[in-house]
């Protein structure tokens, strides 16, 4: 499997700064591994790099209307999970959950646990709700014991999409067949300034307003929900490296991108790349990069709910009983 040390070497060998067979020395792999993480954290903000989108799903609280989406420590507004768990390999069993969701794609934290450890799977915990106890496939093998576990979403950037799972009616029976869904609609920041009565009480959320932080971001439903399940979906943020020899585990083609990536911006460090690699080494990195985002491009969307659907005539605050929304 390809680690950053492996990319490092090859990409210092394309600019001339090593000969084959040499091997990079303890500064120059540093310098390199720092630039390659800051590459790859600014692919997060190239949409059509990233090649996967995260699923962010939570329980709304009755009576609240702000969470957190990001790794803090377990709160009332959280969204994650605070569960008791053991780790046996890359299988993580969860035996009693103490509040949230435990979900695909969170990143966990406790005692023992090892830096970046993420769930990527389901396996027996994945029934009819996300929260259900049962075992879960992580990204890094490793041996914890029972312990209280903590498992938090990387902050997204924004919100690309969200709808709501009600299963119960208004007389709190079950609903057929697991549930129903509702879109709901993401606000600009002017939209929702708008709604003139922020704590309008309603049975879920219709529409919901993100404000992404540094490291946190803060989600607003609106109306006040009493029920509900959200599923949120956000491009998936690229994870920094903790050392030279973490795995890479990218779809394919990432790893030759990574490579021509870098040399292109190393050469201006080692200033030993000819007129004729420099044109080289930025032709490959474009056509590496030109390759994935074609292949990460969404097709068109055919048809959607409108959002006349969610949203009235006039969305201004003279409507103060609903906000200008339905």
């Amino acid at each position: 499997m390809t680690v950053p040390i492996d990319v490092i070497s090859r990409a210092l060998k394309d600019i001339g700064a090593l000969e084959a067979g040499e091997t990079p020395t303890p500064e120059a792999a540093q310098d390199a591994f720092e630039m390659l993480n800051d590459l790859i954290d600014q692919w997060s903000n190239e949409d059509m790099m990233v090649y996967n989108v995260t699923e962010i799903i939570f329980p709304v609280i009755s009576g609240q209307t702000q969470y957190t989406i990001g790794p803090v420590a377990s709160t009332a507004n959280f969204i994650g999970a605070s569960f008791t768990g053991s780790i046996s390999g890359d299988i993580l069993t969860v035996t009693a959950i103490g509040s949230g969701a435990v979900a695909q794609g969170q990143t966990l934290s406790g005692t023992g646990i090892t830096t970046g450890t993420k769930i990527v799977d389901f396996l027996t915990g994945a029934g009819g709700n996300v929260n259900e106890q049962g075992t879960y496939k992580l990204n890094i093998s490793q041996t914890v014991a029972s312990t209280t576990i903590t498992a938090y979403y990387e902050k997204p950037l924004q919100i690309n999409s969200a709808f709501v799972r009600i299963n119960t009616n208004s007389n709190g029976q079950p609903v057929i067949n697991g549930g129903l869904d509702y879109p709901v609609s993401v606000l600009a920041l002017q939209d929702y300034e708008m709604i003139g009565l922020k704590t309008l009480s309603g049975p879920w959320p219709k529409a919901l307003y993100y404000n992404p932080g540094a490291d946190t971001g803060n989600l607003f439903v609106w109306p006040n929900p009493s029920q509900g399940e959200m599923h949120l979906f956000a491009n998936t943020i690229f994870s920094r490296y903790n050392t030279l020899y973490d795995p890479i585990v990218l779809p394919q083609g990432y790893s030759m991108c990574l490579r021509w990536c870098l040399a292109e911006r190393l050469m201006p460090m080692y200033g030993k790349a000819s007129p004729t690699q420099i044109q080289m080494i930025n032709a490959y990195a474009a056509q590496a990069k030109a390759t994935i985002k074609r292949n990460n491009m969404s097709p068109l969307q055919v048809s959607r709910y409108p959002d006349a659907l969610l949203v009235s005539r006039s969305k201004d605050a003279g409507f103060i009983l609903n906000g200008g929304f339905v």
